[in-house]
């Protein structure tokens, strides 16, 4: 009997998290395959939650977040703390996902140590250096060491063969962040959310709910303050029908300008950061959603949630293409615009909601194990 294959599936977010969560579960259960599991800890409370949502024990966890850390200080740790694990482990694969900083420094350190790297949710393009940053450059550093590129759609793919990746080196797999949300959505709604909910006069008959996640590195600053001055602007017009709720990043740079501008606005709720099945079950709910994520425009595509992407540009155009998702950028008054088209213009609401889903089948968790066994050498 030959060796089980040594795959080492790496991360530090809460996304990844979530997107690496199928997978992990669909590697421990290969007999052919001995998983192991590293945590850099990149984000701390928030990435704790889903390993306990989904039973993850990190065999290793690097725990490396600290206080108001810049990029530079974050590569450097994860380049010098990984390495060594990585020269004692000698796993035949790396499994990351993604674009984060996580992402980039292994995925060199893989390189490095002449280990296989699989990348995850690969080929992943906004076309704007800057936006987002620095997860735009990320993800580019990490397809030009991949040896194998996980891609979740047909155009991720085509932006790979654009790059000069061979094709035999990509595999279209769907997006694991709907094997994800298949399975929390299917769980009961948290007993706090039914609550809140309530509470807020939110449901049928009452009051529509807008979510609203916004915490990118480029929205820092004056962005974030146009941003919140939009909130603010749509909760006055729309007190007695509208209900915000905005779950709000820990990063002071969002903190600090948010409880600033928001926190006295009678239908605006301002929350600490939720855990994943709880934000899940408020997008389920959720009329309008308005965000600068990644993730959260996969899950709105996938449950039919309109959406107003509050970006410059966005690296998902097939949620574009499907009309889940609009463009609005940071603009005040294009955010206060679109988002009012949506709660006055039935019409152009039922343009938007709707559930075709480009980002997979809730499948592609089983389609990346496979594509690594499969995975050989030309």
């Amino acid at each position: 009997m030959s060796n089980p294959l040594r795959i080492v599936s790496i991360f530090g977010t809460r996304p990844e998290a979530v997107k690496m969560a199928p997978v992990i579960k669909a590697l421990e259960h290969h007999p052919a395959i001995e998983s192991k599991v590293i945590v850099t800890g990149q984000h701390r409370e928030m990435l704790d939650q889903v390993l306990d949502l989904f039973a993850i024990k990190p065999d290793l966890d690097l725990n490396l977040m600290r206080p108001n850390q810049d990029l530079a200080d974050l590569t450097a740790g994860i380049l010098t703390t990984l390495d060594p694990v990585l020269k004692e482990m000698q796993p035949d694969w790396i499994l990351v996902q993604g674009d984060t900083t996580t992402v980039m420094a292994a995925s060199l350190l893989g390189y490095y140590n002449r280990i296989r790297v699989g990348h995850v949710e690969a080929g992943l393009r906004s076309g704007d250096r800057w936006q987002p940053f620095p997860e735009e450059i990320n993800r580019r550093v990490a397809s030009v060491v991949a040896d194998l590129h996980l891609a979740p759609t047909e155009h991720s793919r085509q932006n790979l063969l654009r790059e000069g990746v061979a094709d035999w080196r990509i595999k279209v797999t769907g997006n694991t962040v709907i094997d994800a949300l298949k399975e929390i959505s299917a769980r009961p709604a948290p007993i706090e959310i039914t609550e809140l909910l309530s509470e807020k006069g939110v449901g049928e008959g009452g009051r529509r709910l807008i979510l609203v996640t916004a915490h990118r590195r480029e929205n820092f600053g004056q962005p974030i303050e146009d941003i919140c001055a939009a909130l603010r602007t749509l909760a006055e017009t729309y007190a007695d029908s509208v209900q915000l709720i905005y779950p709000v990043h820990l990063n002071p740079n969002i903190q600090e300008p948010v409880y600033r501008l928001l926190d006295k606005v009678e239908n605006i709720t301002l929350l600490p950061p939720l855990g994943y099945m709880q934000l899940v079950h408020l997008e389920r709910n959720a009329y309008l959603v308005l965000t600068d994520s990644g993730g959260i425009q996969e899950e709105a595509t996938g449950l039919g949630i309109p959406t107003l992407v509050m970006r410059g540009a966005t690296e998902r155009p097939e949620g574009v293409e499907a009309r889940v998702l609009k463009l609005v950028g940071t603009d005040r008054n294009t955010i206060v615009r679109e988002a009012a088209r949506l709660l006055e213009d039935d019409k152009a609401y039922q343009a938007m909601a709707q559930a075709a889903n480009p980002f997979g089948d809730g499948h592609a968790a089983e389609r990346i194990v496979q594509a690594v066994l499969d995975f050989h050498e030309l």
